[in-house]
């Protein structure tokens, strides 16, 4: 994919039953949901890999089922952040990129790693995750050939051409509201993910990445409010700014609001891509209010 401003605007997820008749239309099968859900929006988060290791067919579908500029992001599996809490995870990661992740080809966007919200902010523990995310798809297909026998009879680790490879970390504890974390993400390039939870949990706009990951999972209830007409367009004037690689001027931060990114240029003065996510599936609101926020921002 392009690199540079770019705009991805879509929904966490595509197989809910209660957008069957509403966003679907009923007597559109199941196994064509995600062919219709990629013309109308541009991309998609893939939850499915969060709850288990998905098959290489089922990522060799996706791929083929989308059209050609289409960008699928992917959430890190749970086992590695929810059971080993980050820690032994080596083996866990090359199963992770063994079990088809690759197969989504140039259609691979950013892999986002959802933490719980009991795990609090811990340096070393964070530094050893970093070091071991593979930075381009060949060093992927590296990582997953030492995946376990779970995966022996169904490994996929074959790639196209090597592409850098993003990543991004949505965070639930407020001890993560440091200068020190957000220094840490940038010295690795990692978006800090800008989740809107209905104040539930922290939220901050540091700038610590070449991109920014925006998840909105509900404008005052968690997973089943929707998004006003004025608050859409609040989020929109934010994103035009970010994607010009500024900050808006009320931007909540923990640190500075620079970051140094790209052979440490100011991400302040670069044109950053932009991933929106809306996780406000519930009701059926996530659909709707990507398309409105797409339209606002005059993403086709």
């Amino acid at each position: 994919m392009k690199r540079g401003g770019e705009l991805r605007v879509g929904i966490s997820g595509w197989r809910y039953p209660g957008w069957r008749g509403k966003f679907y239309p009923k007597d559109l099968p199941h196994r064509r949901e995600l062919e219709y859900a990629s013309r109308i929006l541009n991309s998609v988060e893939i939850n499915g890999s969060f709850y288990s290791l998905q098959l290489p067919s089922s990522y060799q579908r996706w791929h083929s089922e989308t059209p050609d500029d289409f960008v699928f992001a992917v959430k890190g599996a749970r086992f590695i952040r929810h059971m080993k809490k980050l820690r032994d995870v080596k083996t866990p990661l090359a199963n992770f990129f063994a079990s088809g992740v690759l197969a989504l080809r140039k259609k691979l966007g950013p892999i986002l790693w959802q933490l719980p919200p009991n795990l609090s902010w811990n340096k070393e523990r964070l530094e050893e995750f970093f070091a071991l995310l593979p930075r381009d798809t060949r060093s992927a297909a590296r990582l997953a050939k030492k995946h376990d026998d779970n995966l022996k009879a169904r490994a996929w680790m074959k790639v196209d051409a090597s592409f850098p490879l993003r990543y991004a970390l949505e965070v639930r504890h407020k001890s993560f509201m440091t200068q020190e974390f957000f220094e840490l993400l940038r010295k690795h390039n990692i978006a800090f993910v800008f989740a809107d939870t209905a104040r539930k949990f922290p939220y901050a706009e540091d700038l610590t990445s070449d991109f920014i990951y925006i998840r909105l999972h509900g404008a005052t209830k968690l997973y089943v409010s929707g998004y006003s007409g004025e608050s859409l367009k609040w989020w929109a004037d934010r994103i035009e700014h970010w994607r010009k690689g500024k900050q808006p001027r009320d931007a909540k931060t923990v640190g500075t609001s620079r970051c140094d990114v790209r052979g440490h240029r100011s991400a302040a003065s670069l044109p950053l891509d932009v991933f929106v996510y809306f996780d406000n599936d519930a009701k059926v609101y996530a659909p709707f209010d990507a398309q409105r926020l797409a339209a606002q921002l005059g993403v086709k």
